[in-house]
């Protein structure tokens, strides 16, 4: 999805993953009906979200960095035992695993605060976490704002690969770049709606930006207009 920003693609999102009931129309994920269904259970039938704000919606920015990077999951076997204790031992070696791998970087390891690391850090997190997790479906919004090169390039491939799992990733970006380099189907926002459906592949990055602005659109209705 891309399109400026505030043209409906935070409201949509909202609606999506179930931050925001919606007014009318249905939601479906792998042919169950979630319309009404609440986060938690949009999260364990297979949605996994990166969320626009990573500390509204991303983070328990008091908590420490493993304790979020099990947020989504910390009430599963794994981490927690029949009497309801969470393991400490196995939240710690998964949390560790995903720092590694992620190049997480905080100042003392797991035990470290949210709140303490930079925005850069949190948002490696919170992508390792929802990575991570079993999903059919993974919502990037703004999934590399505030990281450097080499991890935007990481974090691409881990989209892609996504992607040849055979997993559905939707992609919402204000970056023209992004969506054209890692996209296989652009559709466009503009004023709440979807004005444009591009293949990266026939398009470029002028033509995608009158679609976002709105040009391409009051293009074609003017020349219905005129006929």
């Amino acid at each position: 999805i891309a399109g400026i920003d505030g043209n409906g693609q935070t409201e949509f999102v909202s609606a999506l993953t179930g931050l925001d009931k919606i007014s009318g129309g249905k939601i479906t994920l792998c042919g169950k009906d979630i319309t009404k269904a609440s986060i938690r259970t949009r999260s364990t039938s297979g949605m996994s979200h990166i969320p626009e704000d990573r500390h509204k919606h991303g983070l328990v920015l008091d908590y420490s960095l493993e304790d979020n990077i099990v947020l989504q999951r910390y009430f599963e076997p794994q981490f927690t035992n029949k009497f309801g204790f969470l393991k400490r031992k196995e939240i710690r070696e998964y949390a560790q695993r995903l720092i590694e791998q992620y190049d997480v970087r905080s100042g003392q390891g797991v035990i470290t605060k949210t709140r303490a690391m930079s925005g850069g850090n949190q948002q490696k997190a919170i992508i390792a976490r929802e990575i991570d997790k079993e999903h059919e479906l993974l919502v990037a919004v703004q999934p590399t704002r505030g990281l450097d090169v080499g991890a935007i390039e990481y974090i691409h491939k881990q989209l892609v690969a996504r992607r040849d799992a055979g997993k559905a990733v939707l992609l919402v970006s204000l970056e023209l770049d992004e969506v054209m380099n890692v996209s296989d189907r652009i559709l466009v926002m503009y004023e709440g709606e979807i004005v444009g459906e591009l293949d990266p592949k026939k398009t470029n990055v002028q033509e995608l930006g009158l679609y976002m602005a709105g040009a391409k659109n009051n293009m074609k209705a003017g020349g219905a207009a005129n006929e």
